[in-house]
């Protein structure tokens, strides 16, 4: 039964991504709060689908954690789950992103109406300081800017080196940055179709400021803080 409802979940997602896609690029002449609006909705959507047909739900802590205004969050990156959930955990935002992704045909195109940060990833540097650059503009006109500073999924229990342009668009902007940490890769794997049913835990830790810190300390700081508590999460998790 549960293979069964995640695959017809799979099914409606290959079917209502690119269809909500679609329909925001049709309406492109609408403000981009009104066009964040759109991709929430289709997040929530997928939210309670996820819930209906595979029995997988979600719990937030930590939400007393967020402070006002425009910052940088910082997630673990171990899902497709977290993707979709960001939208509707925080308030409106632009993401950072491969540029690939805006490539494709009705996904891309909805994608371009939220005004993301698509980088090339094999860029380095550059990648970096168009980071810092494009996020700016965006917290300057009142956007978060979220993160995977992975850079892509890591399956549970691993992780690599966090990229710094987080913390470098933190000190650049005068913003805080804020962790997030969750158990989303145990239910939802990045590589197979069953989802498992249960609840993802998704902790949201006190923000920090990047204001006078060594940039790579404050990036491993984050990074031990993120990775401990999804160890944490691990060892309590069921059999």
């Amino acid at each position: 039964m549960q293979f069964f409802g995640s695959l017809l979940f799979t099914t409606l997602l290959l079917i209502l991504t690119p269809t909500w896609g679609l329909a925001m690029f049709a309406l492109f002449f609408l403000p981009q709060r009104g066009q964040f609006a759109m991709a929430r909705a289709w997040a929530r959507t997928l939210l309670w689908l996820l819930r209906v047909l595979c029995r997988l739900d979600y719990q937030v802590s930590g939400l007393e954690n967020l402070p006002k205004g425009a910052h940088v969050v910082m997630w673990k990156h171990s899902s497709s789950w977290e993707t979709i959930a960001q939208m509707v955990i925080f308030p409106p935002q632009v993401w950072v992103l491969k540029r690939e992704l805006m490539w494709l045909p009705l996904v891309g195109w909805g994608l371009a109406m939220t005004r993301p940060i698509a980088v090339n990833r094999s860029a380095g540097h550059t990648a970096v300081k168009h980071v810092v650059e494009q996020g700016k503009n965006r917290i300057g006109r009142g956007y978060w800017v979220s993160i995977f500073p992975e850079g892509t999924r890591m399956p549970p229990g691993e992780t690599r080196k966090y990229g710094v342009s987080g913390v470098l668009l933190a000190q650049a902007t005068g913003c805080l940055l804020v962790p997030v940490a969750h158990d989303a890769g145990f239910y939802w794997p990045r590589r197979g179709l069953r989802k498992k049913r249960g609840t993802i835990r998704v902790n949201i830790g006190a923000p920090l400021s990047a204001a006078d810190r060594d940039p790579r300390q404050l990036n491993e700081e984050l990074q031990r803080w993120i990775e401990e508590r999804v160890r944490s999460m691990s060892a309590s998790m069921p059999g």
